[in-house]
């Protein structure tokens, strides 16, 4: 079975779904009846997970020219100015990536010059929307809230049309915004004729915390639903999630770990640490990297707390902070496939489980 495996794999399955040759659905049983049919765990391609930024050089290539000209038709709104062509110009710019998208994600099925266009037509969207809300009189809090919320409902429908793995990773950027725009409170003292200015004029609230925890868990939810419906990692639904746990990822570690500056440092350093193990032991049951990779930040200011305490790092400090750092996720990192199979042996039966990645059921 190696050997067949070897000639046909993973990446031809993906191939052959893009393609239109087989289903989704198709590949996947496939993919399970061969890895039944292996019986253990080193017959997946689990030793990482599936992501692809770009096929060939012909698609950077075509995402550099792509941003050039994009950047051109944006630079229009300084020079022309003027409000409506702030509301006008942003949704040609939008409509003009809906179009190319037809091409370049539909037809020609590229990933990097799609990421592009849709990047674009979310930005588009918004500055659209937040340029002609702005003229009404909702207030900044409502603009804000209303701004993200139509584009997370453009790009939800770009989603639907194309089906980018990618674009559901705009789209959370753009609910991570509106629900913050719901936890803060507007500042009428602040000056709005600079972008510092507009900044300034909301004020974070006391629970902004709870608005990372929220849409943290919202995210994570989103990204199991992709998952649990393409548990051997081949296909777009399973790409899609990847998008999903870096955003869950950091959104939630950003909810665990933000007791280390609101309650004073180092004090916090134990409930933290426990706090991002569990985190960790999360990730390798789902066997999710990148959710665990998002909360990289947090798991270096813990280990900051913990070598240089409230006081300054000094070089020498830092030098074990990276060594600490390394060794965690170089250690985890190597041994990720094993770790996990022990994990889930221990863990008793639980909803979803057998949903979940195949692991080795022996030692």
């Amino acid at each position: 079975m190696a050997d067949d495996l070897a000639t046909f794999g993973p990446a031809d399955l993906r191939a052959a779904v893009a393609a239109g040759l087989v289903t989704e659905a198709q590949a996947a049983g496939i993919t399970a009846l061969a890895h039944d049919r292996a019986g253990k765990r080193a017959s997946l391609p689990a030793e990482d997970e599936p992501f692809e930024f770009f096929r060939g050089f012909a698609e950077i290539f075509i995402a550099l020219g792509l941003s050039i000209l994009l950047g051109g038709i944006a630079l229009l709104l300084t020079i022309i100015g003027g409000v409506t062509m702030l509301i006008a110009i942003p949704a040609i710019l939008a409509l003009i990536a809906w179009w190319m998208a037809g091409y370049f994600t539909l037809k020609r099925r590229m990933n990097l010059p799609s990421m592009v266009l849709v990047s674009a037509y979310s930005s588009g969207i918004y500055v659209s929307a937040l340029t002609f809300l702005g003229q009404s009189a909702m207030g900044l809090k409502g603009v804000a809230f209303a701004a993200a919320a139509i584009t997370v409902a453009a790009t939800a429908l770009w989603f639907r049309r194309f089906r980018l793995p990618f674009s559901m990773f705009v789209l959370g950027l753009f609910a991570l915004l509106a629900t913050y725009a719901l936890f803060t409170r507007y500042n009428p003292g602040g000056d709005i004729s600079s972008v510092e200015g507009w900044a300034r004029t909301f004020v974070p609230r006391a629970n902004l915390t709870l608005a990372s925890l929220i849409f943290g868990v919202a995210a994570f939810i989103g990204a199991m639903s992709f998952d649990l419906r393409d548990p051997h990692r081949i296909g777009r639904h399973s790409a899609t999630a990847f998008w999903l746990h870096l955003l869950a990822g950091a959104a939630l570690v950003n909810t665990i770990a933000g007791n280390l500056y609101a309650g004073g440092g180092s004090q916090n350093v134990l409930p933290t640490a426990a706090a991002l193990f569990v985190f960790a032991l999360v990730a390798l049951i789902i066997d999710r990297r990148s959710m665990l990779t998002a909360g990289v930040a947090y798991i270096a200011a813990l280990i900051y707390w913990a070598v240089a305490g409230d006081g300054q790092a000094s070089l020498r400090d830092w030098a074990t902070i990276m060594i600490i750092l390394g060794i965690f996720f170089t250690v985890l990192g190597t041994w990720w496939v094993q770790l996990r199979a022990a994990l889930m042996r221990m863990l008793p039966d639980f909803p979803g489980k057998d949903r979940l990645p195949p692991y080795s059921e022996t030692p």
